[in-house]
């Protein structure tokens, strides 16, 4: 059973290759509309199950300011993919410029956060909770996960 951060750096994996995928020019139009839902729903599940479970166990109330400005600064670049990037996205047709150029919008954004997880929280969680708290964490949110899909 993987651990919370095992879990999560797996799905960015997952993440990069879908973004990937969708930015791969030889697309047609209803590729990338399959492409693009594919990973709204992804994102979706795994946006949730960070949210729900894992930024609340970083990030306690007994958390220092820097694991709380992480976790807000976290949750803010969650929102505007979804409530500005993703919608957008959804209404502009596949098959043109406009779409590419908010796709790659899109895979930019969420690298860059995926990154910063991976590079600074990521490795303060795994320095700041055990393994165990870790594995109970990843037992969470995998089940959580299967719940969502």
């Amino acid at each position: 059973m993987a651990n919370a951060v095992e879990l999560l750096v797996k799905d960015h994996e997952k993440m990069k290759t879908l973004l990937g995928d969708l930015l791969k020019s030889d697309k047609s139009a209803s590729e990338r509309t399959e492409l693009l839902g594919k990973v709204q729903k992804e994102l979706s599940v795994h946006t949730q199950i960070e949210e729900e479970i894992f930024y609340p166990a970083f990030a306690d109330e007994k958390s220092p300011a820097s694991k709380k400005k992480m976790y807000h600064e976290a949750k803010e670049e969650h929102r505007a993919v979804e409530k500005l990037v993703i919608p957008d996205l959804n209404d502009t047709a596949p098959s043109t410029m406009e779409f590419m150029g908010r796709a790659k919008v899109l895979k930019e954004l969420v690298e860059h956060h995926m990154e910063e997880e991976e590079e600074e929280m990521f490795k303060m969680a795994e320095e700041t909770m055990t393994e165990d708290q870790l594995k109970e964490l990843g037992q969470k949110m995998a089940a959580r996960k299967k719940e969502l899909q």
